[in-house]
């Protein structure tokens, strides 16, 4: 963003010593990430979500406990696929990912700028079109009856999805498209691919705004240097319809809440796991120390 000092991906932060240039070939983590292997998380995607589909039963028919435990790993695996495809460059760190902490601040302020700007576009859009729900996303095939079906829409829809989506589109694929020709060609192919993952699932009326989101979550993780936001606000927008989906009110805020805590304990966690890089500190010369 113009006229703003915070680092964007891949930029080293404040404190951060600078990459000290070795030949691009031999680069590691995010910098060496190659397009080529985008072809191959966008396949690999492609193959869960058909595997998703085949999981849930239509018709509102509800879960079987298999079939969520299915769900759940089905949901999990974005991350594996996203690691397997890093590490064949080096192993990856947590930073390689964006998962590191933003400016708070800067953060929440672009976060809710993102979030108003996405969120007017979308009702613009289906009030435009007339757009009715007819194709319905999960909360449809799968109906909203019984504990188990509401606690696995939960922690798929709010929790995992983000989560996993986030980790491999704009924490992989983004920050690889973007070592090829720069951010906003990148944003936008990621979020093209991201809205092509989703048709069957919503609406193709729909796609539009679907896209238009993928591009603002780029540009959020762009703008801040951190995946955090774009996972926080996933979650806040597959909280909303999914509280409304329940019938529920008072409880929606408390979702939200949750699930956003939830989601990005879950990253922070991951982020522990893959620890970071750090400098060799020289050690120093003997009789340097200072004496007590």
């Amino acid at each position: 963003m113009a006229g703003t000092s915070s680092p964007g991906v891949g930029e080293p932060r404040s404190g951060e010593p600078a990459a000290t240039g070795p030949p691009r070939g031999r680069l590691l983590g995010a910098p060496a990430w190659q397009p080529w292997t985008v072809g191959v998380a966008f396949l690999g995607v492609v193959g869960l979500v058909l595997a998703g589909r085949e999981t849930v039963p239509g018709g509102g028919a509800g879960l079987p406990l298999g079939n969520a435990i299915a769900l759940i790993l089905l949901n999990v695996a974005p991350i594996g696929l996203a690691l397997l495809l890093a590490n064949m460059h080096g192993r990856p760190t947590a930073s390689d990912f964006g998962l590191r902490r933003p400016p708070l601040r800067r953060a929440i302020a672009l976060l809710l700028a993102v979030w108003a700007g996405l969120t007017t576009l979308t009702i613009l859009w289906v009030v435009a079109l007339g757009i009715d729900d007819e194709e319905g996303p999960l909360t449809e095939r799968l109906g909203t009856d019984g504990t188990l079906t509401v606690l696995v829409l939960i922690v798929v829809l709010t929790i995992l999805a983000p989560l996993g989506e986030e980790f491999l589109f704009r924490g992989y694929i983004f920050r690889a498209l973007n070592n090829w020709r720069g951010v906003w060609p990148a944003a936008i192919t990621t979020g093209v691919l991201f809205a092509a993952t989703h048709v069957g699932w919503l609406p193709i009326a729909v796609m539009v705004p679907v896209v238009v989101f993928g591009i603002g979550l780029c540009l959020l993780y762009h703008w801040t240097g951190s995946l955090y936001p774009g996972i926080a606000l996933h979650a806040i927008f597959n909280s909303i319809p999914l509280g409304a989906a329940l019938d529920w009110t008072w409880q929606i805020p408390l979702l939200i809440a949750c699930s956003t805590l939830a989601t990005l304990t879950l990253a922070r966690l991951i982020a522990r796991r893959l620890g970071d890089r750090h400098p060799v500190r020289r050690r120093a010369p003997p009789g340097s120390r200072s004496r007590a």
